[in-house]
């Protein structure tokens, strides 16, 4: 008996009284009835149609590199300079940081977006977000952190930023400013009114 024929009759013995299904039974057939989905299928629908669309509004269309030796910058209307310096030279605290080194785009473009809503909301403004760069003068251009510059403008919580000092990170790793909440700027006030007595 040849190797196949053998496999063959193992598997037929295994199988022992298995019967293919009716032809009425295949779900094709059902004339077009579909049972409803149960409630956790309509909750995992609901949660992937919410992850869609926390991260849909950041663009993964075409974006221009950044030459990796260039540094990024950004700054709202209404931001001094002097607040990009400060922020430029590490002048305010780490609040939180992200890592996103080796991570696909994809992932990294779910991950920003709660990161930054999630630091808004607790009151924090500086953050330091690490996406590496190529270590070569002749390096390729960094996708993520050209992404990552497009990716930030379309934050309303973003005020500025910029890319780290070596200390920081350097080239591969951008400090980010938030606005202050409408909560840390009422408290601001009291604080000020306090003060004046």
């Amino acid at each position: 008996m040849t190797q196949s024929a053998h496999e063959d009759q193992d598997f037929r013995a295994l199988m022992g009284d298995v019967k293919p299904l009716r032809s009425s039974a295949n779900r094709a057939s059902l004339g077009g009835r579909r049972s409803r989905p149960s409630e956790a299928q309509l909750a995992r629908r609901e949660s992937a149609q919410a992850e869609l669309a926390q991260d849909s509004f950041l663009s993964d269309d075409f974006v221009e590199l950044v030459p990796p030796f260039d540094p990024i910058e950004y700054r709202r209307d209404g931001i001094q300079q002097g607040v990009i310096d400060r922020l430029r030279h590490g002048g305010y605290a780490v609040q939180s940081r992200l890592h996103l080194l080796r991570r696909p785009l994809a992932e990294c473009r779910r991950a920003v977006p709660p990161f930054i809503h999630e630091a808004y909301a607790h009151d924090l403004r500086s953050l330091l977000i690490v996406h590496g760069r190529g270590p070569e003068m002749d390096s390729p251009a960094n996708v993520l952190r050209s992404y990552l510059a497009k990716w930030l403008t379309q934050f309303e919580e973003v005020q500025a930023f910029v890319s780290a000092q070596q200390a920081d990170g350097g080239l591969g790793a951008t400090w980010v400013m938030l606005r202050k909440s409408e909560r840390a700027r009422a408290q601001n006030r009291e604080r000020q009114q306090k003060r004046r007595g």
